[in-house]
C-alpha cells in the first residue's frame, strides 16, 4: 500500500507534506509536533474543519475507515463508553464477538464489565478486537503502547505482532518511541515539520542513521538498551 502523496494545509500554511509505503509493518515516527499525528488524522478523515488536505494513494487500495483500514487509539478508555458494558460495544455478532476475545487472549468474563472496571492492557485488547472486527486490511494503531507499563507494553506489542501473522493486515504504528518501534515494525518512515527525513528499513536505519534528527531520536529510545538483532 502506498500514499504516494499526502498535503495538510490551514489557510496557506503546509503543515504535512509527505509519502511513503506500507509494505508490511511501518512505524511513522517523530518528536511531538512532528505532524505525525496530523498524518494519522488526515488518513482517518478526523482533521479539524479549519484544514485542508490532500490525499493521492495505490489505485488498489480504497481507504475508508470501518471498511480497509481500523484505528487503535493512543488512549483506549476514551475510546470506550464507561457506561456501557464492554460486551455492547462490539457491533458483531455474539460468536464473533467470542472469537475475537479468543484472538486477542481476553477472558470473556471481562465482557459483563465497564471499561473503568478493567486495567490498561485489558482495554487496550479490548479495543484491539473491535478494530480487527471488520477484517481490516490496514491496522493503524496511535501511539498504542504509550500508557502500559513496561511489562504490558512488551505483551501487546507482542500480540500485535502475531495478530498480523495470523490475519494478514498491514501496520502503520505511529510514535515517538523508537525501542517501540523497533520492536514492531520491519520499515520506518521518520518526519519533522510535515517532512520526511528519512525512510527505509528498520534495521539498516537503526544502525546507520542518515539524519541527526534520527540518530537523536535512537538516542533517546535506546539509552541503556538494545534494538532487537
Amino acid at each position: 500500500m502506498q500514499i504516494k502523496k499526502l498535503k495538510v494545509t490551514l489557510a496557506d500554511t503546509v503543515l504535512v507534506d509527505i509519502g511513503f509505503s506500507v509494505h508490511h509493518s511501518l512505524a511513522l515516527v517523530g518528536q511531538s509536533g512532528s505532524g505525525k499525528s496530523l498524518t494519522l488524522k488526515a488518513l482517518l478523515g478526523m482533521l479539524p474543519e479549519q484544514m485542508d488536505s490532500a490525499l493521492e494513494v495505490d489505485a488498489d487500495f480504497e481507504f475508508k475507515r470501518g471498511r480497509s483500514i481500523s484505528f487503535v487509539p493512543q488512549n483506549p478508555f476514551t475510546a470506550l463508553s464507561p457506561l456501557t458494558k464492554i460486551k455492547d460495544q462490539f457491533f458483531v455478532s455474539k460468536e464473533r464477538v467470542k472469537a475475537l476475545c479468543e484472538m486477542v487472549e481476553l477472558d470473556e468474563a471481562l465482557l459483563e464489565r465497564f471499561a473503568p472496571e478493567l486495567s490498561g492492557g485489558q482495554l487496550q485488547r479490548v479495543v484491539i478486537a473491535i478494530a480487527l472486527s471488520v477484517r481490516p486490511k490496514l491496522l493503524m494503531l496511535d501511539e498504542p503502547t504509550t500508557a502500559l507499563d513496561p511489562k504490558t507494553r512488551v505483551v501487546i506489542i507482542n500480540l500485535l505482532k502475531r495478530l498480523q501473522k495470523e490475519q494478514g493486515f498491514k501496520i502503520l504504528f505511529v510514535t515517538h518511541d523508537m525501542h517501540s518501534a523497533a520492536a514492531l515494525c520491519d520499515d520506518i518512515c521518520v518526519i519533522k515539520t510535515g517532512q520526511v527525513q528519512e525512510s527505509g528499513q528498520m534495521q539498516g536505519v537503526l544502525r546507520a542513521p542518515q539524519s541527526p534528527y534520527t540518530k537523536t531520536l535512537i538516542e533517546a529510545s535506546f539509552a541503556n538498551r538494545k534494538f532487537r538483532e
